[in-house]
């Protein structure tokens, strides 16, 4: 059978785009290499039965804020979304946490002589997020329906993270706060564009809240997939793309691939230049991850934090900054950077009664074999002291853990590349229009286009959007 389009992979962003071109008519199918779609969202029993750990991604502000999955209609596939009565806490030495409200009011309140500070950077952001998240969460090669909100975004988010902070905020909690906000960007503190994924995060955790899918991030893209299905869509599993010839006819073909596996897949039929530039193409940190098993809650100090979906452990700006700053040096921090999750705390689905699951994972250089329990675990006693003492199971994925599971964390690094500003906007290979592989019929819809890592399609929407056009112009 011919297709108009064949999209490699099933991911949030694959998805996006076969629904996408669907939605216009086009005969799309899927092609996944695993037994089910998910591409970084599934959920499994990865300890003891009955205990319902997410692989990869586990909390979803950008999905719920994404532009596309707002016009889809995924709660009618059973699609539901928790949102914990905080988004965030940040513990902190010999002190109470920090305690990201999804209130600016409230959470300026926990900043003491910060207040004022923390509520004039984001409160702009926030009053007017449905008219920025368009803007950033589009490519470069189209004119911004609000130019002047969006150079007021640039103009903070286009320097350090480590900087802003330490010019905006006097005192320490606010400058924790931030730090671990803009240490989602997996790069040193000191480089600019880190400050760029603080302020989204901080701006739609106030706007939205950061909440969970309730029965597991796989809820998501089963809810798409189904979507999908009844566009009439067609989905293979188990079907791993090696080289183009394994593909039936079809006009497009879109890879949910990073420039890694598009050079072995589609080999000579790339132009030599943009093939060259596949090459150069970086690929950043990668993850070391912990699900564990609990008999408990977990213990915390500030028993607040129980109420936060997610809590970051690394203490000030000043550690933060350090331990992300030595995993560029390609070294392991006794003292990681650690987001973790307690999903179970939310959806009583995930758990057996009075039990719970853990989340957890700190950064590590690309390529990391090393085991980095010991520490993740010395960073959660620190904040909640007796947590080994409630734990029944835990399993744990290195970098080529993570690759193994999923091709596209090329080395563990769960981004789909580097996020620098080299490769934040144009990325994979710097042209206008970074979708379409030039003088081919060929697409990329993955995180290594714009606007890069995370769980909101946009993406695959925009790649849809440039087939579309190429079509149009056949």
């Amino acid at each position: 059978m011919n297709y108009d389009a064949l999209v490699i992979g099933s991911g949030p962003n694959g998805l996006s785009a076969a629904i996408r071109l669907a939605e216009k008519g086009l005969s799309v199918k899927i092609f996944e290499a695993a037994d089910t779609v998910g591409g970084g969202t599934r959920t499994k029993a990865l300890t003891l039965p009955g205990f319902k750990h997410d692989v990869c991604s586990a909390i979803h502000p950008m999905a719920v804020g994404s532009p596309y999955f707002k016009t889809l209609p995924l709660d009618e596939y059973g699609l539901e979304w928790i949102y914990p009565k905080y988004p965030l806490a940040h513990p902190l030495d010999d002190e109470p946490a920090v305690i990201m409200h999804q209130s600016l009011e409230k959470t300026a309140a926990e900043l003491g002589e910060d207040a004022n500070n923390y509520r004039s950077l984001l409160s702009p952001f926030i009053e007017r997020w449905d008219a920025l998240a368009p803007e950033l969460l589009s490519p470069l090669n189209s004119f911004p329906s609000h130019p002047l909100l969006l150079s007021k975004f640039g103009f903070k988010a286009l320097q350090s993270a480590q900087r802003l902070a330490e010019n905006k905020f006097t005192a320490h909690r606010a400058k924790a706060l931030f730090a671990g906000l803009a240490a989602h960007s997996m790069l040193p503190l000191d480089k600019i564009s880190t400050s760029a994924i603080g302020l989204v995060l901080g701006t739609i955790g106030h706007k939205i809240g950061w909440p969970m899918p309730r029965g597991g991030s796989h809820e998501i893209t089963k809810a798409l997939a189904k979507h999908f299905e009844s566009l009439g869509g067609e989905i293979e599993t188990n079907a791993e793309i090696l080289t183009l010839n394994e593909l039936p006819h079809s006009r497009v073909v879109l890879f949910g691939n990073t420039p890694k596996q598009i050079l072995s897949i589609a080999g000579n039929n790339l132009p030599k230049s943009y093939a060259k530039k596949l090459r150069k193409f970086e690929y950043g940190a990668g993850v070391f991850k912990m699900d564990i098993a609990l008999d408990g809650p977990i213990p915390w100090i500030d028993e607040r934090c129980a109420d936060a979906g997610t809590v970051h452990l690394g203490g000030t700006l000043n550690e933060i900054a350090h331990s992300e700053k030595q995993i560029a040096q390609n070294k392991h921090p006794d003292k990681p950077y650690v987001l973790l999750t307690q999903q179970s705390m939310f959806d009583d689905s995930r758990a057996p009664d009075g039990q719970h699951t853990v989340w957890a994972y700190c950064h590590v250089p690309n390529g990391s074999s090393r085991d980095m329990s010991e520490p993740i675990l010395r960073q959660i006693e620190r904040f909640a002291p007796g947590f080994r003492d409630r734990m029944l199971d835990s399993h744990s994925m290195n970098t080529r853990a993570m690759e193994a599971y999923n091709a596209n964390y090329i080395g563990g690094d769960i981004n789909g590349g580097k996020q620098n500003l080299g490769q934040l906007f144009t990325r994979p290979a710097g042209l206008l229009d970074p979708y379409h592989i030039p003088n081919t019929s060929m697409f990329i819809c993955s995180s290594s286009t714009p606007p890069g890592g995370g769980v909101h399609g946009m993406c695959g929407y925009h790649a849809a959007e440039s087939v579309l056009k190429y079509l149009r112009a056949e």
